[in-house]
């Protein structure tokens, strides 16, 4: 009997739910430490990061008006998608230089992360609101709201932790992401999204692309129907152009220099409250 050929993985972009190639038809050979190429790799372009958007903000609503505990379980079955999935990321991680110890870590890690996440997921809003006091007679509300649609360019020196403490806190609130996955270990990005197409997550939640930072940097920071910007990185040309561009329409931006994300003391409920947009609210005593 003839050897059996291995049947090799297509690596694509997440985008509603979806796997499409980019529609540019261009690609990165992605190589190990030796210089060997491995995969093809998507190299997303502007039109994939519009599309993306347009999957994005047609998933917000409906996210963001489900119930904190219904995506609380949601998150909680990512988590378990994850668990059920360890022998795959496992070879990614160590095909992609991690020993086989950093890989168990690392996805163990994400899981727990997870579950931190859906832990808070209904119950940040508690924690965050208040009544003030007002002089007045009225009652005096506040309590945080999803801001929307977020942009996210995820750390490059993580495969997989570092995409998923940035999308978790993301989307516990109820926004909807486009994230860029790590251009120098993006092989766990788009397998982490074929545990999201099984996860119960409504497709446009959450849409990964790959490709290079220099090119997308400049779409993700300056499209007027992006609410919110994070960044992952110590690049001070990058910040300064996402920063500016962010003025534009007022994007809020949060900056993530150099986190060690393996470090517990990044992931908090504060995370989660970046994306979120405070609302007041007045409301007369006695009607």
């Amino acid at each position: 009997m003839n050897k059996r050929i291995d049947i090799q993985k297509t690596y694509k972009l997440y985008i509603d739910g979806k796997f499409p190639r980019t529609e540019s038809g261009r690609y990165i050979k992605w190589t190990d430490k030796k210089e060997t190429t491995i995969v093809n790799i998507c190299r997303g372009s502007r039109k994939d990061f519009r599309n993306a958007m347009v999957s994005a903000r047609g998933a917000v609503s409906g996210w963001s008006s489900r119930t904190a505990y219904n995506r609380a379980q949601i998150l909680y079955r990512i988590g378990e998608m994850l668990e059920g999935r360890r022998d795959q990321f496992m070879a990614e991680l160590t095909l992609q230089g991690l020993t086989k110890k950093q890989a168990e870590n690392e996805i163990d890690q994400s899981i727990d992360r997870l579950i931190y996440y859906a832990g808070w997921a209904d119950k940040f809003q508690q924690v965050f609101s208040r009544v003030n006091p007002v002089s007045l007679p009225y009652f005096n509300f506040t309590v945080p709201e999803a801001t929307g649609v977020v942009a996210a360019i995820a750390p490059d020196d993580s495969s997989l932790l570092g995409l998923v403490s940035i999308v978790a806190p993301i989307i516990s609130g109820g926004n909807s992401v486009v994230i860029l996955a790590s251009e120098s270990f993006p092989l766990c990005s788009i397998s982490f999204g074929e545990v999201l197409q099984t996860s119960d997550v409504p497709g446009g939640v959450i849409n990964i692309l790959t490709g290079y930072r220099s090119e997308l940097v400049e779409h993700f920071s300056s499209h007027m129907d992006v609410n919110a910007i994070i960044y992952c990185g110590d690049n001070v040309d990058d910040k300064k152009l996402i920063e500016t561009n962010a003025a534009l329409n007022v994007k809020r931006v949060v900056l993530f220099p150099n986190q060690d994300w393996a470090n517990d003391q990044h992931q908090s409920p504060y995370h989660i409250l970046k994306c979120q947009e405070t609302k007041t609210t007045w409301h007369p005593i006695g009607v």
